[in-house]
């Protein structure tokens, strides 16, 4: 073979490789990316990452599952702005996340970012402020995740390419029961169908878009506190909070 025909042949099966590549690639597409870096830059817009954090108790014993009333095993969640959500397990642990909704720089995410121990430190206090019976249970687990969050707390959908790839994004944590309706949803759009799911205002509108940094960072770290402030006022809304509510930011946007 010549020294020419190597690099000739190195094309060829390069172009034959993409080619095969293409060819398996499929025509539509479906986007559900949650809270990580889409392909469809457009998303990024409309939503922030923010990390939730859960501990986990060891199983409690007949006589502590009898001091705390838990009788019935319902899903329970406190009724503040930053709220706890717990669950009890099959084996009677308890999960005990939610409250320290922790937003990194620019989007920020990253592994590390799920061991915070100041955040487990304020979680396993406010635990025992709601369950003081339970004074000594350990934490055998803990762990984080991000969630995709938008300005109106609700999933957001979204067509790019001439219509060849559909998506679906802002959940802001109550995806486990709505992302089937939200698949469905995208399979009608992705097939450029009118159905009565995409004729929806929720479908057809999208939230506001969070601004860039640094005011995306400042916005959250007001926000924060200004939430954290109504909780101690026992929900009362300052000026901030109801801003943002007019504006279409907000928990009541």
């Amino acid at each position: 073979m010549s020294t020419r025909a190597q690099p000739r042949s190195r094309r060829t099966a390069t172009q034959w490789w993409y080619a095969r590549r293409s060819a398996a690639c499929a025509r539509r597409a479906i986007l559900a990316t949650n809270a990580f870096p889409p392909l469809a830059k457009e998303i990024r817009r409309y939503v922030l990452p923010v990390y939730d954090h859960v501990l986990m108790t060891e199983p409690l014993s007949a006589e502590q599952m009898a001091s705390i009333g838990w009788t019935h095993r319902q899903g329970l969640a406190d009724m503040a702005n930053q709220f706890h959500y717990y669950r009890l397990t099959d084996d009677d642990r308890i999960l005990w996340g939610g409250y320290d909704a922790v937003y990194h720089w620019n989007n920020g995410l990253d592994p590390r970012f799920e061991r915070r121990d100041a955040t487990y430190s304020m979680l396993s206090q406010q635990f025992f402020e709601t369950f003081p019976q339970l004074e000594g249970v350990r934490f055998t687990h803990a762990w984080a995740g991000a969630i995709d969050t938008c300005s109106r707390f609700s999933v957001f959908f979204g067509r790019k390419f001439d219509g060849k790839l559909a998506y679906a994004a802002g959940y802001t944590g109550l995806g486990v029961g709505a992302t089937r309706w939200g698949a469905r949803v995208c399979l009608d759009l992705v097939d450029g169908l009118g159905t009565a799911r995409t004729q929806l205002s929720l479908v057809r509108k999208k939230p506001l878009p969070f601004p860039p940094e640094p005011f995306r960072s400042a916005g959250v770290w007001v926000t924060r506190r200004a939430l954290a402030r109504a909780d101690r006022r026992e929900g009362k809304r300052g000026p901030w909070l109801k801003l943002l509510d007019a504006v279409g930011l907000g928990f009541d946007s």
